[in-house]
Parts: C-alpha cells; sequence; structure tokens
C-alpha cells in the first residue's frame, strides 16, 4: 500500500506593510510652525530609529503627517481621514484648543490619540475615554509651579496680556486661583484690543510688577516685549512668557538683548536621560539649531507608542486599553501612565518641569531658575 503524500502547506508570508501613524503637527500660520518643526522633527527621528531596530515584529513604522496650521476644524478632518485610511493610532499636535478637538474627534472614532505637546487640563470634554492619552504635563500642573516661582520673587500684583482663547483662559484663572490664598492678585488687560503702546499706558496704571504675555509668537509677543522694553514708566517690570515663547530660536533672533530675562515652562530634566543625549546630539544636527523641549515630547511620543505596539499590537482597541501597562525609557526619564483623579485621559505622571529664562549676560544660553523632577 502506498501512502499518499501531500505537499506541505507553504507559510503564510509574514506582513510586511508599514504601521500607519497620523500625525497633527501646525507647519505653517497662524500656527506656532516652529514648534511645528520641532515636533515633526522628533517624531520622523524616533520612526527611523523603531524601524532601524526591527520595526514592529518586522513592519515598518510610517507617518502620515497632516499640517493642523493651529486650525480645530482642519485638524478634525485630519482625524477623520486618517482614521478612514487605517492609522492604527494618530499622534501630535502642540495648540491646546486644536488638540481638544482632535481628541474629542479620535475618541468618538475609536482612534488611538496620544497627545505629544498640548497641555489643556481638559484635553475631553465628554467625559474619561480610554483611547486618549498624553505625553505632555497638564497646564494646572506647570502654571502653578510658575505661579510660586513669581511669589518667590516677590510679585504679587501680576498683570496679563491675553488674547481671546480658552488656554489662556484658563491660564489665567489657574494664576489667579494659586496666587490668591498669598494675597496676589491678577490684571487682565486685553490685548487683541489694545495696540502695544496702548497696553503700556493700561498696565502703568494698574502698578503691576510682572506682565505675563499669553499671546501668539511672533504676533503680538515680540511688539509688546519691544514697547515694554522702551518704556520708561516700567523700568525692572518683570515679563514672563508661560507657554514658553522664549524657547525658540526666532524669539531670539527677533529681540536679542530685549528677549532675555524672560522667564518661561520648558519640560526638560536637569539632565537627559542616556537616549535624550543620543537624540540630543541627532536633533540639533537634523535641525541644525539646539533641539527644543517639544522635538523630546515628539521623540518620546513614538517611543511610547512604540512600547504599545511591541508588546501589545497594532489593534486600536487593543492599543486604547494598554496605556496603564507602558513601561518605556524616553529621552527625558521613564514613560508610564496613569489616570489622575479628576483627569479624563490617560497621563505620563510626570514628565519634569523647568521654569528658564534666557540669560540676559548671553541671550543664546539658557538659564534654570526652578524645576520639579517629577518624573
Amino acid at each position: 500500500m502506498v501512502t499518499p503524500t501531500h505537499p506541505a502547506t507553504p507559510a503564510a508570508d509574514p506582513d510586511t506593510s508599514p504601521v500607519l501613524i497620523g500625525a497633527l503637527v501646525p507647519l505653517t500660520r497662524p500656527g506656532w510652525s516652529e514648534a511645528g518643526h520641532h515636533l515633526l522633527a522628533g517624531l520622523e527621528s524616533a520612526v527611523r530609529d523603531v524601524n532601524a531596530s526591527g520595526g514592529i515584529a518586522g513592519r515598518p513604522l510610517a507617518l502620515e503627517v497632516r499640517d493642523t496650521a493651529a486650525d480645530p476644524e482642519k485638524a478634525a478632518a485630519a482625524v477623520t481621514e486618517l482614521a478612514a485610511a487605517g492609522v492604527a493610532a494618530v499622534v501630535g499636535e502642540y495648540h491646546s484648543v486644536v488638540a481638544r478637538t482632535a481628541a474629542t474627534t479620535a475618541a468618538a472614532l475609536g482612534v488611538p490619540y496620544l497627545c505629544s505637546s498640548a497641555v489643556l487640563d481638559a484635553l475631553v470634554t465628554d467625559g474619561p475615554t480610554d483611547h486618549v492619552a498624553r505625553i505632555a504635563p497638564p497646564q494646572s500642573r506647570g502654571w502653578r509651579l510658575y505661579a510660586d516661582h513669581l511669589l518667590a520673587g516677590g510679585h504679587t500684583h501680576i498683570a496679563v496680556a491675553a488674547q481671546p482663547s480658552v488656554y489662556w483662559a484658563s491660564g489665567t484663572e489657574i494664576l489667579r486661583d494659586h496666587l490668591a490664598p498669598h494675597g496676589g492678585t491678577v490684571t487682565t488687560l486685553d490685548a487683541a484690543a489694545l495696540a502695544p503702546e496702548a497696553l503700556c499706558d493700561a498696565l502703568a496704571a494698574t502698578g503691576a510688577t510682572a506682565l505675563l504675555l499669553l499671546v501668539g509668537h511672533p504676533e503680538p509677543a515680540v511688539p509688546l516685549v519691544e514697547a515694554v522694553r522702551a518704556d520708561p514708566r516700567l523700568p525692572g517690570l518683570l515679563i514672563g512668557a508661560p507657554a514658553g515663547q522664549p524657547e525658540f530660536a526666532e524669539w531670539g533672533r527677533l529681540l536679542g538683548a530685549d528677549g532675555a530675562g524672560v522667564p518661561f515652562l520648558r519640560y526638560l530634566p536637569e539632565t537627559l536621560t542616556p537616549l535624550g543625549a543620543r537624540v540630543e546630539q541627532e536633533l540639533r544636527t537634523h535641525l541644525a539649531s539646539a533641539p527644543s523641549f517639544v522635538a523630546f515630547e515628539g521623540y518620546d511620543t513614538i517611543v511610547a507608542l512604540t512600547d504599545v505596539f511591541r508588546g501589545h499590537g497594532v489593534d486600536r482597541d487593543l492599543i486604547a486599553k494598554s496605556w496603564p501597562l507602558v513601561d518605556a525609557e524616553g529621552t527625558r526619564g521613564r514613560i508610564r501612565f496613569t489616570r489622575p483623579q479628576g483627569t479624563h485621559v490617560w497621563q505620563w505622571t510626570w514628565p519634569p518641569v523647568q521654569i528658564v529664562d534666557r540669560d540676559p549676560a548671553a541671550p543664546d544660553r539658557f538659564r534654570v531658575l526652578r524645576a520639579d523632577q517629577a518624573a
């Protein structure tokens, strides 16, 4: 009896198609385009490193980049388009109001969204969701540290030059609530209605010892700084920019010495991790300038998402369930997500926070004035 033989069933070809990630970045005006380019540089650098180390089970990562131009409607449309294109997740965005729209849209579509840089506390407003996580710290954490810095410097009467925005209004309330128990006050000046010279007139009448710029960059931030610095009625007035405008090279180019001594929030540790030190050199070469904290946020976004992909797969529902399982070494510390009380999204607890300014003696050099190394 001859036993029939059957050819062996050929093994299925491994899936080598790219794992798609949607990336939201503000690359054109009125978006803060310099921040957008730094964010994108960090995302792209991390993707290159992941692919050089084997990708995701042999599949390369690929970014599908969309320019939001700081427009919430563009962000919502981009998330909808990317969801239909089959991305495993969406990442990025710098502007908080834009990120909130992106997060809300992603949650509604069941697409995981890992927010890189936006800090507005209420990133989603419809209740807790497993589909949204965030790398950047919430606004309240950094801005309370900033308020402590003001108090330590003897500044209890603060003026803010603010444009209409949920983000700026939220920041003003955080400052007011934190300063009030210490006898501090916050006076709001409408930067949308007042030209720089008129704002200086109003500022001189308040008797404030510090002016915080809660406005866009370079307009109207740069003209405001120039007007305040030139006003003989305002000698010694502290100018502050908690949102981080002085971090970027454009600030230094446009303002020179006038842009020094303006404290701002920066999300970097005292010392980068070994990974961060290597990435810093690569980003410096790619950007032809020192990378901002936003570039590191972009890199760490891909680090965290890769930890999810390699440990739990690229299915959207599995990704959404895996944020609390992330445990990865980033450029600025160990990345782990929790859901702090009152928070509707998964949050890295916590990225490091610094208050920094440009040294008046050397405006291209940064000075760390205060730090919360909670990572």
